[in-house]
């Protein structure tokens, strides 16, 4: 019982961030009905900012660990905004009104250029970081505690909290209407004022930044990064947006969530070298059964 349990909160955490990723493949797709593959590079350069930040503030001797991390924080989703602003502005709106195949390259060659510009500035080699936050509750004692660190205390409570904040800016506020209303029609959306550009120029800026948040969780929870992380885990954090229903917040928390667990108790009772294939036919078996996801609904188009 106790390994179970703490399979289950390792789960729950490697879920959550692969949820923060998925919720940028989600809003795109929902916006621009295409799928952002360059959104796991983004992600990459999220964890490698975190990384020069914490760098950067250990030289200047900012060592009190909340100050530290609030502006740790700040720097990634600021600076990685920009790159999923540049993003949008680069690879999807000059081929706006292009066939979806060129967009579809043109982003997976976003998503190669940003692996290689990251190799070339960082190095390829694996970059460290001391543990910053260590630490941890035991829950249970026994022939296996269960220990909750500090560490995924802190992922789980900030993806339940970015989660709640932006499911109500997309319902409640001026922004998300936009958002919705683009999603149902870019052209009607013009016509009664909307701002098109600017409306997905922000759902890029919004996802990228989640998508840092997610860098920066990585980075503390597993302490190394290199340039190549970006490619896996927003291969799995896409799986996570269709499984849970592409176009759906809550959606694609749901479905990171399962492929973490997923993948965490499958490494746990079976063999590690197939999690990623557990994973995968989570995906093929939903698709099979529901086309749509677990959360998504059908799309009727009205004639």
């Amino acid at each position: 019982m106790e390994y179970f349990l703490q399979q289950l909160i390792n789960g729950l955490t490697l879920g959550a961030i692969y949820g923060l990723i998925a919720i940028g493949y989600t809003m795109v797709y929902g916006i621009i009905g295409m799928i952002n593959f360059a959104h796991g590079e983004i992600y990459m350069i999220g964890a490698f900012i975190a990384l020069i930040a914490f760098l950067v503030l250990g030289i200047l001797g900012i060592t009190w660990l909340p100050l530290a991390l609030l502006l740790v924080l700040l720097a990634a989703m600021v600076f990685t905004a920009f790159y999923g602003w540049t993003l949008e502005r680069i690879a999807y709106r000059p081929l706006r009104g292009s066939p979806r195949l060129a967009a579809l390259i043109s982003a997976i060659g976003m998503s190669i250029f940003l692996q290689n510009y990251v190799q070339l500035l960082q190095g390829a080699r694996v970059k460290p970081l001391q543990p910053v936050i260590p630490g941890g509750v035991v829950l249970m004692e026994g022939a296996i505690s269960v220990r909750f660190n500090y560490i995924q205390m802190m992922i789980i409570a900030t993806t339940v909290v970015l989660m709640a904040i932006f499911s109500l800016i997309i319902a409640k506020t001026a922004m998300g209407r936009a958002q919705r209303a683009c999603q149902q029609d870019q052209t009607m959306s013009a016509l009664v004022g909307i701002n098109v550009d600017r409306t997905i120029s922000m759902t890029f800026v919004i996802g990228a930044t989640l998508a840092a948040v997610a860098g920066m969780m990585v980075t503390l929870y597993y302490g190394v990064i290199d340039f190549f992380i970006g490619f896996l885990a927003g291969i799995k954090a896409f799986t996570a947006a269709v499984v849970g229903g592409i176009g759906s917040l809550p959606g694609a928390m749901l479905g990171g969530l399962l492929i973490g667990l997923i993948e965490v108790f499958w490494s746990a009772y079976f063999t590690i070298e197939y999690k990623d294939v557990a994973a995968f036919s989570i995906l093929i078996l939903v698709l099979m059964f529901r086309p749509t996801g677990l959360l998504g609904k059908p799309e009727i188009e009205k004639v």
